[in-house]
């Protein structure tokens, strides 16, 4: 079968692997869709912080087979599966820091979930990994829950009211997802910063207050001007830019909130004005990845329509085309969430 690795910088290549042998309390599942991250272009085109290099985390498909001892799951259902579970019990977990737990990043798909077939470890299956998918969701839908399971937990970390604004650095893909949880939390000016003229023209068709340019020289008065010469209450960096964290600095107001969700550089350095973080008193808050719990909110918002994550999609590229659909969105000239999928029929 066929399976997508990183064999170097700025080389994929797609090699022909057996294929797995299900376990015991393990599920073997075909892949249908699996949606390009911008971690996965880190592990690619950049330095990645994190040691798997596994390609491929927001797969979704049918069973294929499962392993002695499974009785939740049978060939033919369709799941998404996440590739990431932690324990539930070690200190990290009982203080809500489940993505911090060593049992959380020992646990993964196998080979990857660029793959025809992938394992789900036996830990994963039996301890909330695989969720059934209900008819009205497609596979294409089931491969954002990962990516808005991780803007789920961004907006969990902090404090927000219904008519606070907000400014969101790097229109991607979870920059727009950002944007949809905006709307559904009730944020009243929003407003999309980017390099990318196509993003930030796609961010406009969401009703933004805003679209603005990072290099705009005038940026933060255009911000001072729509919010009471404040600033906005929150800003949400979902780009690796070392500069839009200065930025979101500026924009912040006085007592307001930094997320950095963006992923960084491993070893990447800035320097920060802490003066000016102290006498704002700004609450400066990262996120990483996701937990089970905001994987289900996820889930749940994609299945009642709360938010649409198709509007998302602007290319679909098959498995033997990983690497033209990965450079394409390193390019991100013209797209915005980019599918692999293993199949003509999605279902």
């Amino acid at each position: 079968m066929k399976a997508v690795y990183v064999s170097g910088p700025s080389d994929v290549q797609i090699k022909n692997v057996e294929r797995p042998q299900v376990g015991k309390g393990e599920i073997l599942v075909t892949m249908k869709a699996c949606g390009v991250c911008g971690s996965d272009l880190e592990k690619i085109y950049g330095k990645y912080s994190q040691p798997s290099m596994r390609l491929g985390h927001e797969p979704s498909g049918i069973v294929s087979a499962v392993g002695e001892g499974i009785v939740d799951f049978k060939k033919g259902d369709r799941v998404f599966t996440h590739h990431h579970v932690p324990c539930y019990s070690c200190h990290f977990c009982t203080h809500g820091n489940e993505t911090m737990c060593q049992k959380y990043s020992e646990t993964n798909l196998s080979p990857c979930g660029l793959a025809e077939e992938f394992i789900v470890p036996e830990w994963n299956v039996s301890h909330g990994g695989v969720i059934k998918l209900p008819k009205n969701i497609s596979f294409e839908e089931a491969s954002m829950i990962e990516p808005l399971a991780c803007c789920v937990r961004a907006w969990n970390k902090i404090k927000f009211k219904k008519g606070d604004s907000i400014a969101i650095l790097g229109a991607g893909p979870t920059g727009l997802m950002h944007l949809m949880l905006s709307k559904v939390h009730g944020i009243e000016d929003i407003f999309c910063f980017d390099l990318n003229d196509f993003r930030l023209g796609f961010a406009k068709k969401f009703g933004i207050t805003e679209a603005i340019r990072s290099d705009d020289q005038d940026a933060y008065q255009k911000i001072l001007s729509k919010t009471s010469n404040r600033g906005v209450d929150i800003v949400m960096v979902a780009t690796g830019s070392l500069n839009a964290i200065s930025q979101a600095i500026d924009f912040v107001r006085k007592g307001g909130v930094v997320m950095l969700f963006g992923v960084p550089s491993k070893d990447a350095k800035m320097s920060l004005d802490m003066s000016k973080v102290y006498s704002k008193e700004i609450t400066i808050t990262p996120s990483y990845a996701a937990s089970e719990k905001d994987t289900n909110e996820a889930f749940n918002l994609i299945e009642q329509g709360i938010v649409d994550v198709k509007k998302l999609i602007t290319h679909k590229f098959d498995l033997t085309e990983s690497a033209k659909a990965l450079d394409y969105a390193h390019q991100g000239n013209d797209s915005m969430k980019i599918i692999i999928t293993n199949s003509e029929t999605l279902n």
